[in-house]
């Protein structure tokens, strides 16, 4: 692992890492927060999935996360959205390819050899974190925006007793029946649908749910909701009475200014669950 850069903020270390993965066969770069109480011993640890074309970098200096993490002693991590490079498959379109993984194991060429970021964000990062940094790996909770929120409430629901909390910004809720969604899970995992059900997080609130609190925000004037489809998710929600606090925030948009805005409400959400 290579230290990139490492910046004071807000009485802690936020750092830029970079490192080779097994995983997806390719150096990857991911952003670690660490407020003062890491200097004493490992504290709880939020992961934040960023969304389409992003980088590593998006959230970490747009969502004005730190500063709320700090204040209530907690790390964040912010790893890349996809394996990046000039022998990585790419297209010309944004939402796939590079900057757009869609945080599953692709099994169809040609992003089968790189495309592996179920794993990448599910066991080699995490072991490498929590092997290089003083990290609690027994309090870690999940989120993300758009891509990413659909990557944090899969990844949650998936893997029972890892993560205490779960929230999501606008995420896409329900990929198998919107055009952000089908078009990706056919090119990764191809055409048999009944993979793609792991990676729809309105089918797997309805299908195994959450053991833990769920937060989500999504803004009434985002200019993907059409894509978003929020409405199965809520649905899914009060089907299966999860615990879960479901909000459409009036005149928010798909931007980092929405956010950033909800941020603090997210990052106390998931301290009171990590410090409980």
């Amino acid at each position: 692992m290579d230290m990139i850069s490492e910046n004071a903020c807000f009485g802690g270390t936020q750092g830029v890492y970079k490192h080779t993965s097994d995983v997806t066969g390719t150096d990857m770069t991911f952003g670690l927060f660490q407020p003062a109480e890491a200097d004493d011993g490992p504290v709880p640890v939020l992961w934040f999935l960023s969304g389409l074309t992003c980088t590593h970098e998006n959230a970490m200096t747009k969502a004005g996360a730190q500063a709320w993490a700090a204040e209530q002693g907690i790390a964040l991590i912010f790893p890349d959205t996809s394996p990046r490079g000039p022998g990585v498959a790419d297209d010309d379109a944004y939402d796939l390819g590079q900057g757009a993984g869609f945080y599953v194991n692709a099994t169809q060429d040609p992003w089968a050899p790189h495309f592996q970021m179920w794993d990448y964000i599910t066991e080699d990062l995490p072991e490498l974190v929590f092997s290089k940094f003083p990290l609690d790996a027994e309090r870690q909770g999940i989120t993300g925006h758009s891509m990413g929120g659909h990557g944090a409430l899969t990844i949650a629901m998936s893997l029972p007793d890892r993560f205490r909390s779960a929230s999501a910004f606008s995420p896409i809720c329900n990929p198998t029946g919107s055009d952000w969604g089908k078009k990706q899970l056919g090119a990764y995992l191809g055409d048999d649908t009944t993979k793609w059900v792991a990676h729809d997080a309105s089918l797997l609130m309805k299908n195994v749910g959450f053991d833990g609190p769920m937060l989500i925000d999504t803004g009434t004037k985002d200019q993907f909701i059409d894509l978003l489809r929020p409405e199965t998710l809520a649905a899914a929600i009060a089907t299966r009475r999860q615990e879960a606090t479901f909000r459409m925030q009036p005149g928010y948009d798909h931007s980092y200014f929405f956010v950033s805005s909800f941020m603090e409400d997210h990052v106390s959400f998931h301290a009171e669950a990590l410090w409980a």
